[in-house]
Order: C-alpha cells, then structure tokens, then sequence
C-alpha cells in the first residue's frame, strides 16, 4: 500500500542578515566584525545558559542579571577562545563559574520560604503542581547545605543530566575529582534530604536523583 505523499514546506529562510555558520564558523566571524555572529551568540545559547544556571540555582531573584553577566564576560573573552568549535562547552563553563560567584556571595538560606507563593518566578516546567514546587524549594534547600564546589556537580551530573566528562569540563577538573566530589555530593544530599519531609516519598521511591519538575 502506498503512503499518501506529504507536502512539507521548506524552512524559512534566515532573516537578512542573520549569520549562518556552525560555532567555529560564529566564533571567527566575531573576531572579524561581523555584527550578526554577535546576535547569533545569544540566540543559539541563551536558553541553554538559562538552563544551567537554572538548574544550578533554583529559583533565584537575580537570575536574569546572572544570565546577562554570562554573555557579558562571553562576548569580552569570546576572541581567544582557543578551540572555536567547544563553544558551548566554553559557554557552559562561565555560566558555572558564575553560579558558583553566586552561591559563595549569597550563601544562606533560600528566600523562598519567606515569600508568598504567587511572587515565586514561573519554574521552568512552566506548570508545576503545587507538590511539586514544594519539592523544588525543598531541593534547593538541600543544595544549600553542600559545600559549592559538591552543589555544582551534583547538580550538572543528577539535575541537568550532563555526562560525566562534560560536569567535569564545566567544572574545569579532572573526571577522578568530580567522581569523588559526586561520590561526597550523594551521601550528603541524602541525609540532608530526608530531613525534608516533602522529599521523603521520593526518596523511599529508590529513583537516581533528578529535577522533581521532570517528574
């Protein structure tokens, strides 16, 4: 039996002036002048910056401010960038270094719990129960107790689901140190979270860690 064709409508083509390349290709027209790869920068990586610092940090009042300073210190350092086509990598790394400025600075206890829930940003999920956001909170509370260094991996590795190899390159270290910082990072969280009630179901469950949103 034959398929009925389908009629499938080309792409678009890009707007007029918009960059076309792949990332080695966006990080050399950079370095030339050329003013769409600039754009290009923010609109291939912004929601993955996003992401990470998302996952790193939970709900965070000055995210924005930390997403922009991003690709603030990207753009200032993008030109010696030695291997153009780790650009996302590279991106990843920076949005780790600032998290980790960010946790050092404000390390107390999260702010959520003070705030009523309707001032709470939107999570990513974009419609969370409130069960969930209950278990959000209690997450990131958690988090807070480990030292940054333990948070970070834990949270690129078990949130964000990153490869060991890529924690490890976005952490900057070898793959033994974040085997051993994951290893600490686990069995703290462990015991701190079944201090927290709302996770205790979860827990019980035997599930690998996670983002309780993907859930």
């Amino acid at each position: 039996m034959t398929r009925p064709l389908k009629l499938v409508r080309p792409p678009p083509p890009p707007p007029k002036g918009a960059f076309v390349g792949d990332d080695a290709a966006l990080v050399d027209g950079f370095r030339q002048g050329d003013p769409g790869a600039r754009a290009a920068l923010y609109d291939r990586y912004a929601d993955h910056v996003h992401r990470v610092l998302y996952r790193l940090l939970g709900f965070h009042r000055d995210l924005a401010d930390l997403h922009h300073d991003v690709f603030v210190r990207a753009l200032g350092s993008l030109p010696g960038l030695e291997d153009p086509s780790a650009l996302k990598g590279w991106l990843t790394m920076i949005a780790v270094h600032v998290a980790r400025s960010s946790i050092t600075r404000t390390k107390r206890r999260s702010w959520l719990w003070f705030l009523p829930s309707e001032e709470l940003p939107e999570v990513e999920s974009g419609a969370a129960s409130g069960e969930v956001l209950d278990a959000l909170r209690a997450t990131y509370v958690v988090l807070d107790a480990l030292p940054v260094d333990e948070r970070i991996a834990f949270a690129l590795r078990f949130i964000d689901g990153m490869e060991l190899t890529e924690v490890a390159a976005a952490c900057d270290t070898s793959l033994a140190t974040i085997k051993r910082r994951l290893a600490r990072a686990s069995a703290r969280f462990g015991a701190e979270a079944r201090k927290q009630p709302v996770l205790e179901a979860w827990l019980e469950g035997g599930t690998r860690w996670g983002n309780p949103s993907d859930r």
